[in-house]
């Protein structure tokens, strides 16, 4: 076995999600962990330097906070007790697809609805809490040590003087993210260059955050306006969800051509520019809590570690440094989760340690693997979706499979059985194999049995607190 309780040395690179997760997941196996950051990390929920992305929406799927809790047991419900919210999906949440607006149809899955920073600060603080892990923050890597063969410890800066040492470890994870320069350690070392992928729309996102209005209460719905990716016309979306603190977060996206704008001014102005312009009429009055805050670290990015014919023992990738998706579809904290998963799984396996950190790459590439396919086959209908692929799935067939899924999204709107189906994907709850179901295929089938809605569809109730707000217009009941 490659780590046991009574000795071992384990170091994870980046305090990420992932990161935490996987320092948990050692310190079941391992004498001592130490995790390594550049940053010094915060004592309370607030954004640090090293994850700008932690000011716009997070949605953690249901499928997520079922990986978290089988690595910290009673963590969502922790994540709740601390203000988090709970929105079922599709019945709490009012969105306009490409294809029209989604009857609520009864729930199927949830999505975890909470600022980043929260997430990130209960996480981190159960994840590293145990005697065996200690924590080194501000302190970057600069390399690992070892050969091809294998990787025996880091090298480490310290970012207050720039002074340098050597850590070593019978184990390294990497979880530094979108910066990782792993591949470029690993071909120093000799171990060849690894294949990548990218898929980037190009897409900017700007958040702003509001004071939650009296009216809205503890159950108003998250709204989501997505862009028609058949019209040719550059991406804009924009997603409200209710989070800790009484507070609505607005996260506006655009891609390439259609970016949302950087300034406070203009933040309303382009959410009225949106398919429709319900998030722009909820937020008009509200109270504003934070400048706009802009990011365009957005593009698709797989990196196959699994397909070099050699892979370093003493070495594991996990999330973003393997694979980092668009955040509009809320599946990067999902597969870090699972990711920590694979390699709790393949540490109880045991056997042969020259053999654990390939399995464990192997089995992170099929953790990827569906939101991948996911994320890409939507993002390069996108106009100037600037690809470089090997994915033969984003190439040959492309036209067949998207024929396919729009005809699948299009009857989810109106069909409560494609629906639940197309929710169960979505949240990574079910692979996409599950749309080849008999009661889906006999649904797609038979076609809608809903009508077409043409208004956001808010309950009665919902609506006459509209009306009261001032915020109301004709708008069509939900079912």
């Amino acid at each position: 076995m490659t780590g046991s309780r009574t000795g071992g040395h384990a170091v994870v690179l980046g305090a990420s999600l992932a990161g935490v997760l996987a320092a948990a997941v050692l310190a079941r196996h391992y004498g001592a962990v130490t995790v390594v950051d550049r940053d010094d990390l915060p004592l309370e929920p607030r954004p640090r330097t090293g994850l700008p992305q932690a000011r716009h929406v997070h949605q953690l799927w249901s499928s997520g906070g079922r990986a978290i809790d089988r690595i910290l047991p009673g963590m969502t419900a922790e994540l709740f007790a601390a203000g988090a919210r709970r929105i079922g999906i599709p019945r709490q949440h009012v969105s306009l697809t490409a294809f029209g607006w989604q009857h609520r149809f009864p729930e199927s899955q949830y999505m975890i609805s909470c600022g980043r920073p929260l997430l990130d600060h209960l996480v981190r603080r159960r994840a590293l809490a145990g005697e065996r892990v200690t924590l080194r923050g501000g302190t970057q890597a600069v390399g690992v040590t070892g050969d091809a063969r294998r990787v025996t410890g880091v090298r480490l800066r310290s970012v207050a003087d720039g002074s340098t040492s050597e850590l070593p470890a019978d184990l390294v994870v990497d979880t530094t993210g979108r910066a990782s320069v792993m591949r470029r350690w690993l071909a120093g070392l000799g171990a060849g260059e690894t294949p990548e992928d990218v898929v980037d729309s190009g897409i900017t996102y700007a958040t702003r955050t509001f004071r939650m209005p009296d009216w809205a209460g503890d159950d108003f719905p998250g709204v989501s306006i997505h862009a028609d990716h058949r019209d040719g016309q550059p991406g804009r979306n924009g997603q409200l969800l209710p989070i800790d603190g009484g507070r609505w977060i607005v996260t506006l996206s655009g891609t390439r051509g259609g970016e949302p704008p950087a300034g406070d001014d203009d933040f309303l102005r382009f959410a009225g520019t949106l398919r429709d312009p319900i998030i722009a009429e909820l937020v008009a009055a509200a109270e504003p809590l934070t400048s706009v805050q802009r990011s365009r670290s957005t593009a698709n990015r797989r990196l196959y570690y699994e397909a070099l014919p050699q892979w370093p023992d003493g070495l594991v990738v996990l999330g973003d440094a393997v694979a980092a998706f668009n955040p509009v579809y809320g599946h990067g904290m999902v597969a870090a989760a699972r990711g920590a998963g694979v390699l709790e799984a393949e540490l109880r396996r045991g056997g042969e340690p020259g053999e654990f950190a390939r399995r464990v790459m192997r089995g992170v590439a099929a953790v990827v693997d569906e939101p991948w396919t996911l994320a890409t086959s939507q993002d390069i209908c996108f106009p100037d979706c600037r690809t470089v692929s090997r994915d033969p799935r984003l190439n040959r067939h492309a036209g067949t499979r998207q024929r396919f899924a729009d005809l699948v999204g299009a009857t989810a709107t109106r069909q409560p059985v494609v629906s639940a189906a197309v929710v169960e994907v979505t949240t990574l709850s079910s692979s996409s194999e599950c749309l080849g179901a008999p009661e889906v295929v006999a649904a797609l089938r038979s076609g809608p049995t809903h009508p077409e809605l043409r208004e956001p569809p808010f309950t009665p109730e919902e609506r006459a607190r509209l009306r009261r707000s001032g915020r109301g217009r004709p708008l069509a009941a939900t079912t």
